[in-house]
């Protein structure tokens, strides 16, 4: 076994259950077109709420892609990560075959924001309807936040290091983080990622106190960061899961790597201070570079996190400036997911999957409905920007306070 210092984690599968398509495909040829798929909220039981405007996954139906074994005792949320789980693993060819010998060496790692909230309307419902012993036995497991990764790692019959991260949307790179160290400690592969279900009317209205919201009308102006028009976020539902291996286990079995995670740091500012946010995003940019032996001026894209807030928008904006100087006015920076929506701890997964196509197709994907941009960065509008892309660099903060940002390199590229 080659020691922690050596052990490289790499990234050889992607799977995508997202509001702009589901598996890569669809997924990254919506995204590099710049297909806008915000629209009007169609779930049922919102249709009186403040909020207007979401990313649905549409057309999405678990019966025919996960055992009813496993239907009846999972919320949606951990139906999009058990899919998004398989398309990983199909993408990565990592089979029963390579592991059944050994399935103390794969685990899984998830970041959640909230749980099951759908599964747990609906149990709440029965409650206060009928009485306490017309609720289901599975509520107790359904809602719990961890339940993507018991149900994944159950499903797949992994029995390596499992875990869930609890640190609001930033959560979803700080799980890729978690991924690599439990990878330099002697693990071998880890599914690793994140998907939300936050539209069930229940979360919905947990989520209107966040002042942050926007509730605008019109799809195309919804969700406008970096902007004048700036009015909030639009939440989405969906995520990605990954599957990140060790570098020689990859190689040995004949794996595709795709990227190295190379570096990533992560720090705290509190609860909607987003001036503060500047600092602590700068400092989570510099451990993250400092961490992947990695010069400001060797990012060739950023993945912004473009929460849509003027106050946050500019604290980003200057953070970046802050670590990558002169350079951040050139590097091009984006955010896919002006046309998707925030998929909350799914979201930053959804850009690391993003990023690693983007690296692939040497192609910087747009910003949806962001045209007239108010600040200081080379955000991309309109079209897809042809790039050679080595090192990308993803963004991610929460509402809570949370900075995490994450260093990719191409899988062309040997990391340092």
């Amino acid at each position: 076994m080659s020691s922690r210092h050596d052990r490289q984690t790499v990234v050889t599968g992607i799977g995508v259950i997202a509001p702009n398509g589901a598996g890569t495909e669809a997924f990254w040829k919506s995204t590099q077109e710049g297909i806008s798929v915000l629209d009007r909220v169609t779930r049922e039981g919102c249709e009186h709420l403040p909020l207007r405007v979401a990313g649905e996954v549409r057309d999405f139906d678990p019966t025919s892609l996960i055992e009813e074994r496993y239907l009846v005792q999972t919320d949606r949320f951990t139906h999009f990560a058990m899919a998004a789980a398989d398309l990983a693993m199909e993408d990565a060819r990592l089979g029963h075959a390579d592991y059944e010998g050994s399935p103390f060496a794969v685990g899984v790692v998830t970041a959640a924001g909230s749980g099951g909230g759908e599964f747990g309307q609906r149990e709440l419902q029965r409650l206060w309807g009928q009485g306490s012993r017309f609720v289901g036995p599975y509520q107790s497991i359904a809602w719990f936040y961890a339940a993507s990764t018991g149900q994944i790692s159950i499903r797949g019959g992994f029995k390596g290091p499992c875990g869930v991260v609890a640190s609001d949307e930033a959560g979803g790179l700080d799980a890729l983080a978690h991924a690599a160290s439990v990878i330099r400690r002697g693990t071998d592969a880890v599914v690793v990622g994140s998907a939300e279900a936050p539209l069930a009317p229940y979360s919905v209205v947990c989520q209107l106190g966040y002042e942050d919201l926007s509730t605008g009308e019109e799809p195309d102006r919804a969700y406008r960061p970096f902007t004048a028009d700036a009015c909030g976020f639009v939440p989405a539902e969906g995520g990605a899961m990954l599957v990140v291996e060790e570098e020689t286990a990859a190689r040995r079995r004949g794996a595709n790597i795709r990227a190295f995670v190379s570096g990533h740091a992560a720090t705290f500012t509190g609860p909607s201070r987003w001036e503060q946010s500047r600092e602590g995003l700068a400092q989570a940019i510099r451990g993250a570079l400092e961490e992947a032996h990695c010069a400001p001026e060797e990012i060739d894209v950023v993945f912004a996190d473009a929460l849509g807030v003027p106050a946050a928008d500019r604290a980003e904006a200057l953070a970046i400036a802050d670590v990558l100087g002169e350079h951040g006015r050139r590097v091009p920076v984006t955010a896919p997911k002006t046309g998707t929506g925030r998929a909350y701890c799914g979201g930053p997964v959804l850009d690391t999957a993003a990023a690693v196509l983007a690296m692939e197709h040497g192609l910087v994907p747009p910003t949806p409905n962001v045209f007239d941009v108010c600040h200081d960065l080379n955000v991309v509008t309109g079209g897809a920007r042809p790039a050679e892309l080595r090192t990308a660099l993803v963004l991610s903060r929460g509402l809570m306070g949370s900075n995490a940002a994450l260093v990719l390199r191409s899988a062309t590229e040997t990391p340092s």
